[in-house]
């Protein structure tokens, strides 16, 4: 009889091994099989499992500070505050645990502000196929169809429109409406980026009908398309800024990023046991400090357009679709809509991608994956599919 995670409760499934060690862009479970990672915990750990550079901040803060309760400073807090602002172009961040419950903070705020600033205006306009997390207001926030009908009733409040249409979100805005909020690449939705020249005209309308932009970062901030932030490439700043996943390289740290003119919680609006502990924050500075160099970003860059274009052999020789993507966060289209068999294929001989969706294959590789490691990806990935590709015709 199998037993693995008989106590732990069913919320997704899993395959039937125990994963006890990682290292780079590779896990081991508990038979000793190695596994080359290409979601690493879906673009959680941007350096790689285990690096030294997260386990060396982790050591040395542990010895002297682990968490003193969010009712005081600590340097580390201070320290990647500072920096986040300092990059970012915003002033003020709040530290929560993950990107969920930074969208929320994003959420709680932008109505702080409209209650104050804005006659009491509450709703903000998202987009089709988003992914805000699974709270109950960042799920009504998102635009997944198949969470409709789930956990009624729902938070309202949120107008949902599709990505890169102007006229809709124009047409949706209205006295209630308070902001807009979207991601600069929806991530879950299969990698689809918002245009460029549709984020510069949202920023124009948002200030222009003097509502706010908040930007979901979670998946893209962090250098995950080649830049800090997915914002930079077009050329615009956000009001509300959210980040997650990449900011602690493995470790559950997220940030809620805001102009200073939008700061605008009363004492006791927002707050968390674990928000800006030492020990997390310490890991955040060394992870940020490392992915804000100038030649780390680059070979980001270089890596990713190496990637798509081993992916883009293997469409061309197999028949797939579309490769797109920035930066390490890219997908490969399968218009035969088997990714989940591909995927699971994949496994079975040591590779890990992700299938967000039925005809979408996901890459999420180590911000420091190698062209060698992008190769032994490309030659598995190539055998997975044309296994699935024989079970299917048999």
């Amino acid at each position: 009889m199998n037993t693995y995670g008989q106590n732990v409760m069913e919320v997704t499934e899993r395959p039937p091994v125990t994963m006890v060690a990682g290292e780079g862009s590779w896990l081991v479970d508990d038979a000793g099989k190695r596994y080359l990672d290409f979601v690493q915990g879906w673009a959680v750990n941007c350096l790689g499992h285990s690096p030294q550079v997260v386990v060396e901040a982790l050591t040395k803060q542990a010895q002297t500070l682990i968490n003193c309760s969010p009712a005081f400073f600590n340097a580390p807090m201070q320290q990647l505050a500072q920096l986040i602002a300092h990059h970012s172009g915003l002033h003020r961040v709040y530290f929560g645990s993950s990107g969920a419950e930074a969208n929320e903070g994003a959420i709680k705020l932008a109505r702080r502000w409209g209650e104050k600033f804005k006659g009491g205006a509450f709703e903000i306009i998202t987009l089709h196929n988003s992914f805000h997390g699974r709270t109950l207001a960042t799920m009504a926030a998102s635009g997944k169809p198949q969470w409709e009908p789930l956990f009624e009733p729902k938070v309202p409040g949120f107008v949902k429109v599709p990505i890169n249409d102007l006229d809709a979100v124009s047409a949706a805005i209205n006295d209630r409406t308070v902001a807009i909020m979207l991601e600069p690449v929806q991530g879950e939705g299969g990698v689809i980026p918002a245009d460029r020249n549709y984020l510069r005209a949202l920023r124009e309308l948002t200030h222009a009908h003097n509502i706010l932009l908040i930007l979901d970062e979670v998946q893209t901030g962090v250098g995950r398309t080649g830049s800090l932030f997915a914002y930079q490439q077009a050329g615009i700043a956000p009001d509300i800024l959210t980040l997650g996943k990449g900011l602690g390289g493995g470790t559950p740290l997220s940030a809620l990023v805001a102009h200073e003119n939008i700061c605008c919680f009363e004492h006791g609006d927002q707050g968390g046991t674990f928000s800006g502990n030492a020990l997390l924050t310490a890991v955040g500075c060394a992870v940020f400090n490392t992915i804000a160099q100038p030649d780390f970003l680059r070979q980001v860059r270089a890596q990713g357009n190496y990637l798509r274009e081993q992916l883009r052999r293997i469409s061309d020789a197999y028949q797939l679709g579309e490769v797109r993507g920035s930066g390490l966060l890219v997908a490969l289209d399968v218009p035969q809509n088997n990714a989940p068999a591909i995927a699971r294929a994949a496994f079975d001989i040591g590779l890990l991608v992700n299938a967000p969706r039925a005809n979408v294959l996901r890459f999420m590789p180590a911000l420091n994956v190698t062209p060698a490691e992008i190769d032994a990806m490309a030659d598995l990935l190539s055998k997975a599919i044309a296994q699935t590709a024989q079970l299917s015709a048999a």
